[in-house]
């Protein structure tokens, strides 16, 4: 019995060091990835590098760093076409990648909200445009063939 609860405990502390490794790849170790992965995988690889480009950028902005942040909400933009275009070509994960738009835009207008006025144009320009990748997707998705 105690063979059995020691077999149990290794395999939960290997499986949370496995989860804990994948979430902390850098930006660029995700990017480099994406590049090897199969077209089906780079969806979601390209996913993960907007969402964390995202937070980068809320980070960047709350810390007073305007033009990183700009860079990291260029980046957001970029996986996001890029995310777009693989979930098109490959016909996958075109709805978990347009409710990973969909909430990526979203919180791009909070961040606005909470901008100063100048700060705010290329935070609403990468909202608007998510929006139009979103809604493209959602066309293709119910698109009668």
């Amino acid at each position: 019995m105690s063979t059995r609860l020691h077999a149990i405990a290794l395999m939960l502390m290997l499986c949370t060091s496995v989860t804990y490794g994948l979430k902390e790849q850098s930006i660029q170790e995700l990017i480099d990835r994406a590049q090897a992965a199969t077209p089906q995988d780079r969806v979601g690889i390209y996913v993960q590098i907007m969402e964390r480009q995202l937070k980068l950028a809320d980070e960047l902005y709350h810390s007073g760093k305007m033009n990183d942040a700009k860079g990291a909400i260029a980046d957001v933009v970029t996986y996001a076409d890029k995310a777009h275009d693989s979930a098109i070509v490959t016909s996958k994960k075109m709805k978990g990648t347009e409710i990973s738009l969909r909430k990526t835009a979203e919180k791009l207008r909070d961040l606005k909200r909470a901008l100063d006025f100048e700060n705010q144009a290329p935070v609403q320009a990468a909202s608007d445009h998510i929006e139009q990748l979103r809604t493209d997707l959602l066309n293709r998705m119910f698109a009668k063939d």
